[in-house]
């Protein structure tokens, strides 16, 4: 027996899917697809002019939130590496910060202990008073001031080691070089002030010039 007919065998769903819509519409009227006309064309161009349009700003919206996006991961990189940079920062500076705050305190007891010391030295040799002695008590007191001017030796001496600032010199005042002028001789001098100079640089040679002629015409009249 001969199969019943189907009329959907005979039909393309691609065509009937990619046909335009007034072939549809000529389809659905049980008309031919007519040609489309200028206002069609228009319409249809404005359509995509409109959809390009919309697709643009779509485009600058997400370059926006791109651009957004970038900056909010290169503040957060920032953040972090800033964040781990200082935390390893003020990590070593409280530790070298602790340890001279615990050697500059250390180094203020011991100060503070050997000014203590020196003072209490100071305060014994200023008790000292050598024209209150007497001849009966002469020896202790001697005794007395030299195991006092002892302990101030070694608590000086002590504190030097300690303190290398006690053991460098007094500054002393730089002292200018002497100047020294020097007249000259023969300066603004008048003729009669010549004169006499010359004269009292002379006569010694004058003299001695004489007595050498008197002693040789002396030896010539003997012969």
């Amino acid at each position: 027996m001969a199969a019943d007919y189907d009329a959907s065998e005979f039909i393309d769903g691609d065509f009937e899917t990619h046909k335009s819509p007034f072939s549809a519409a000529a389809a659905a009227t049980g008309q031919k697809a007519r040609a489309p006309s200028r206002e069609d064309l228009d319409a249809d161009v404005l359509t995509k002019q409109q959809r390009l349009a919309e697709l643009k700003r779509e485009q600058e919206t997400l370059e926006r939130e791109r651009a957004g996006l970038e900056e909010t991961r290169r503040r957060q990189t920032e953040f972090q590496t800033g964040r781990q940079e200082m935390v390893q920062n003020l990590t070593r500076g409280l530790g070298l910060l602790e340890e001279a705050e615990f050697n500059a305190r250390r180094d203020a007891e011991q100060m503070a202990k050997a000014l203590g010391d020196l003072k209490q030295a100071m305060a014994q040799l200023e008790s000292i008073h050598e024209e209150s002695w007497t001849k009966d008590n002469f020896s202790v007191e001697l005794t007395r001031a030299l195991t006092a001017i002892e302990n101030a030796r070694m608590e000086w001496n002590a504190a030097r080691l300690k303190f290398p600032l006690l053991s460098s010199a007094p500054a002393e005042p730089a002292v200018p070089p002497a100047t020294v002028t020097l007249a000259a001789p023969f300066g603004p001098k008048s003729f009669g002030e010549l004169c006499r100079l010359g004269f009292a640089l002379t006569w010694p040679l004058a003299v001695v010039a004489l007595g050498a002629l008197a002693l040789l015409a002396a030896v010539l009249l003997r012969r």
